[in-house]
């Protein structure tokens, strides 16, 4: 039987994996690569020694491929990843992640002769720099999306068509966006900050831009999303995705109990927090949460935090390490009515929480992760995006999708009044308004499930991806 496996799993194909070193982005990919590996595909998986533990926590079947961080003059020495990038070098950090081509392609090359041999390139949008790569190893390359098509679309057809504003000193004059389904439009302000700060003939610039063009080269794109979620994005081809195949798997998300450690040790165990959670009754706890990169500015915690204390709701709120919150708001919600707040500073067990039932409402960026994760646990959101994809994300969710209700549109530099927040909140928990919210919030888990399940449209859409990869195995060995 051990001959039997070992023959099997040498026969395997055998891909290489290149994650983007942003917990966002690493996270879902490194999901789907434990997907991969539980379904007999060899993965290796390429990391720095800045995310390498996050690497070798994802899948005992997963081998793991640690090289020096490439040096360039853009990025400081010591910063690796995303989180430790302040958003002004997020650009930079593209390019200068580009340089393990070298590397990788001499790594792939010594094992072209061997069991080793490397039949596809599967790596993240920001990793555009490995089609190039895959051309040169005479390798498909599939590009995964940690965000939805129709996320992926807008940014990919913003470095695509270069659509600029019609005035200048307007961040309200309108992007549009002809080739998608209904062809939406956007405020300049609400574009991702990597394009507005794109400038033509800017090394970094052009390179980033190159990144997102070699993308629309590649064989097949991934992305974590469903069919039922962004149908009219992934019904037919789009000019935006290169016109390419878009294998819709997620969510990707393991079931709550597998998913304590993604990202990294906890602050608190989930098991802790469940059970401070069974306290409450169903629905009644609202989960918040801004993600793993961005800093919530103290006009928008101050909102926020006055809105809870005016509200009297029950909450759990992962505000990261360095957040700073009002003084004393933490010891007032704790001590209040049996301590109806819990603040938890630090990685938090996101997705164990929003499964609880206990939870029944998710103030959110709207970053994808976030989102899918609550639409897979049917938890309504409370939709409060800041930059990035995430406007494009809440207008799908509030608008076409009704499963969230907006907190602001204002992002980064307009924060709502408390009073704006509290209404919402008001509305959404307390309230009966917002209930036709929280029931599609069901409908879309159930659609989540049975897209996962045997026979559904994720199921089908893993399953024809790994035999495509089969298939390339097969051929390499004839």
């Amino acid at each position: 039987m051990a001959a039997a496996t070992e023959h099997t799993t040498a026969r395997a194909p055998h891909v290489l994996v290149v994650p983007y070193p942003a917990q966002g982005h690493m996270i879902p990919l490194l999901d789907l690569a434990g997907i991969l590996a539980s379904r007999g595909l060899r993965l290796t998986v390429v990391a720095t020694p800045a995310t390498a533990p996050l690497v070798a926590a994802a899948h005992p079947a997963v081998r793991l491929l640690t090289l020096p961080f490439p040096s360039h003059p853009a990025v400081p020495a010591g910063v690796e990843t995303a989180k430790d990038a302040p958003p002004a070098l997020f650009a930079a950090l593209i390019v200068a992640f580009a340089g393990l081509r070298g590397p990788l392609g001499s790594w792939v090359r010594a094992r072209s002769d061997g069991p080793d041999r490397v039949v596809a390139i599967l790596s993240d949008f920001f990793c555009g720099w490995t089609q190039p790569l895959a051309v040169e190893l005479g390798v498909p390359r599939v590009v995964f999306s940690p965000s939805g098509a129709n996320g992926t679309a807008v940014m990919h057809s913003l470095f695509r068509r270069l659509p600029r504003r019609a005035d200048e000193s307007d961040d309200e004059s309108p992007i549009v966006f002809p080739d998608l389904p209904g062809a939406p439009g956007y405020p300049w302000r609400q574009m991702s900050l990597m394009y507005r700060m794109h400038k033509e003939g800017d090394e970094v610039s052009e390179g980033v831009r190159r990144n997102f063009l070699w993308n629309l080269e590649s064989s097949a794109l991934v992305s974590n999303t469903f069919r039922r979620l962004e149908e009219r994005y992934l019904e037919a081809p789009l000019a935006d995705l290169g016109l390419r195949r878009v294998h819709a798997v997620g969510p990707v998300a393991p079931e709550a109990g597998a998913a304590g450690s993604r990202g990294g040790k906890t602050a608190v165990a989930a098991a802790d927090l469940c059970a401070w959670l069974d306290m409450f009754v169903d629905g009644s706890v609202v989960y918040i949460s801004f993600g793993s990169v961005a800093v919530l500015q103290p006009a928008h915690a101050a909102a926020l935090t006055a809105a809870l204390e005016r509200t009297g709701v029950a909450f759990v709120w992962a505000v990261g390490a360095t957040a700073t919150l009002p003084e004393g708001f933490e010891e007032r919600t704790a001590a209040a009515a049996g301590g109806r707040g819990r603040v938890i500073r630090g990685w938090a067990p996101q997705v164990a929480a929003l499964r609880h039932r206990a939870v029944g409402w998710f103030v959110t960026h709207c970053g994808w992760n976030s989102a899918l994760e609550a639409v897979a646990a049917g938890v309504a959101m409370l939709a409060w995006p800041m930059t990035a994809d995430q406007f494009v994300n809440a207008r799908l969710l509030v608008d076409e999708l009704g499963a969230a209700v907006p907190v602001s549109w204002g992002g980064l530099k307009a924060a709502p009044g408390a009073d704006e927040v509290a209404r919402v909140l008001d509305a959404a928990v307390c309230g009966k308004g917002c209930r036709h919210v929280a029931m599609r919030a069901k409908e879309l888990a159930a659609e989540a499930a049975a897209a996962v399940r045997e026979g559904g449209s994720s199921w089908l859409d893993l399953e024809e991806l790994i035999r495509e990869l089969r298939e390339l195995a097969s051929e390499q060995r004839q």
